[in-house]
């Protein structure tokens, strides 16, 4: 295999390393104080900065799309700060493994919204219906049970081994899972209409950090929470600038561009292995819940995944048929000197 056939592999790995550390920074900020909506101010603080350059090439607006922007920044303000005290109640592996949802749970959102058709004789949208049920079952195992020690050493750092409301954290994480749901399908029809991703990154990120500051001096009375200090603090929110948001997308981006949408979504599974590697690492207790809750998630996740990807070939044959037809036609109409121009 070439380098340039290599590259694309190490990418979605890093991406996923990237992700999980995220998790894990996040997760060793709020133990020290913070809390998800001043985590969540400045990790999007630090991506509008990453995006103000773009401010010039923002072209006329329209009303509807301002609208648009606002509701995509609502939910994304709702799955950050929902995400992040799933997180915190309960930890890296559970919330990586429940994050698996968002496939199956966008599948059903399709179907309710009839973006998708649900053709019950078609073995692709059974195996996406198989799994999406399958993947709920694993998330609620994971979430429901813990069960006695599978893994687990002296740790080389208590951070992870505090007692947390594990059910509670899991819940969390599943509905921020649904609304990422909602977040997917809503990005697609504004970018359809409106197709700037970079400059909907810098909307997005300016919307959600304003409800963040407006809802923590709301809700939060205690202002050590927007203190970068400890180290550990200043360190998480540079990591999750530098390694959140804006790397993810870019990376993600250019590997859909090289190796197609299928390529990147079935890497996203390993992060629960980088996720589980780490845990045990920072000192986390495996359980037998979370383990077998998080097979079971990756079984419904490429159950979903497989289907999803016999539609994609099915789509591009039928293009494929098309596209050859059309030379055909075009011959024609060179041949046809009252056509010509």
């Amino acid at each position: 295999m070439e380098m340039s056939g290599v590259v694309p592999f190490i990418a979605m790995i890093v991406q996923q390393l990237a992700q999980v550390g995220l998790a894990v920074v996040a997760k060793v900020a709020m133990s020290t104080g913070m809390t998800s909506f001043t985590y969540t101010f400045y990790s999007n603080i630090l991506c509008i900065y990453f995006f103000r350059k773009y401010r010039s090439a923002i072209p006329p607006l329209w009303p509807a799309f301002l609208y648009g922007f606002f509701l995509l920044g609502i939910m994304g303000f709702l799955m950050q700060v929902l995400g992040f005290l799933g997180l915190q109640y309960s930890s890296p592996l559970l919330s990586t493994a429940i994050l698996q949802l968002v496939p199956g749970f966008t599948f059903i959102l399709a179907v309710i919204l009839r973006m998708e058709t649900f053709e019950y004789k078609s073995l692709s949208t059974m195996a996406k219906t198989i799994g999406t049920l399958v993947s709920i079952i694993g998330a609620l195992v994971a979430t429901l049970y813990k069960g006695p020690q599978v893994f687990g050493i002296s740790p080389l750092n208590t951070i992870l081994t505090t007692p947390s409301a594990w059910a509670i954290g899991g819940l969390l994480t599943m509905i921020c899972s649904l609304i990422a749901s909602f977040f997917i399908i809503s990005q697609a029809f504004v970018l359809k209409k409106y197709p700037a991703e970079l400059i909907l990154m810098l909307f997005y990120s300016c919307c959600v950090t304003i409800l963040c500051a407006v809802f923590s001096l709301i809700i939060e009375r205690d202002l050590n929470s927007w203190s970068l200090s400890p180290h550990s603090r200043l360190m998480a929110i540079i990591y999750s600038g530098l390694f959140g948001n804006v790397f993810q997308v870019c990376i993600g981006a250019w590997c859909v561009r090289k190796k197609g949408p299928l390529f990147v979504v079935m890497f996203h599974p390993l992060g629960i292995v980088i996720a589980m590697a780490a845990s045990i690492f920072m000192g986390e207790i495996i359980h037998v819940g979370s383990l077998v809750g998080s097979i079971i998630i990756v079984i419904g996740f490429y159950s979903v995944i497989w289907g999803q990807s016999k539609e994609w070939q099915k789509k591009e044959k039928n293009l494929g048929s098309h596209n050859k037809k059309m030379p055909l036609l075009q011959d024609k109409i060179d041949d046809d000197p009252e056509v010509n121009i």
